[in-house]
């Protein structure tokens, strides 16, 4: 099951830092995908481009956040979900249920990536932008074992 919050502002780093950090706290959130425009490039130093650290592990934030996609486990954990975001994006938000991430391969990934469509991990599935460069591709964060 999929859930969508669309905030009613695009995030600044320091806000998707801090919300990703409380998302992630919730037992039963498997996948959380970033969706925005693209930051420009580092030497342009735009204030949002930089890195922020996700349950310890640092990332490199490459969106300006607009939605925030999650894979969950099953909707008794929505109402968490919810008050994470009541808590810390207070101008308001959508929150939808539905399919938003991509579970199998496609076409489209058969003619991106041709004969090494079989090395893609299953995880990366649904995460990568087609026309990003391959530095620029999803990163992922295992959970950690409590």
């Amino acid at each position: 099951m999929d859930i969508e919050i669309f905030p009613h502002r695009l995030l600044s780093a320091e806000t998707t830092e801090i919300l990703l950090n409380n998302l992630d706290e919730i037992e039963g959130v498997k996948k959380i995908v970033l969706q925005g425009e693209r930051l420009p490039p580092e030497e342009i130093k735009h204030p949002d481009r930089r890195v922020i650290t996700i349950s310890g592990d640092k990332i490199d934030l490459q969106v300006k956040t607009g939605r925030v996609l999650m894979e969950i486990e099953d909707e008794q954990i929505i109402d968490d979900i919810k008050n994470v975001c009541e808590e810390n994006l207070p101008f308001g938000f959508n929150l939808h249920v539905g399919t938003f991430i991509r579970k199998q391969k496609t076409v489209t990934d058969e003619i991106k990536y041709g004969a090494s469509l079989s090395q893609i991990p299953d995880e990366m599935v649904g995460l990568t932008d087609q026309n990003a460069q391959l530095s620029e591709r999803a990163t992922i964060i295992k959970r950690k074992e409590k």
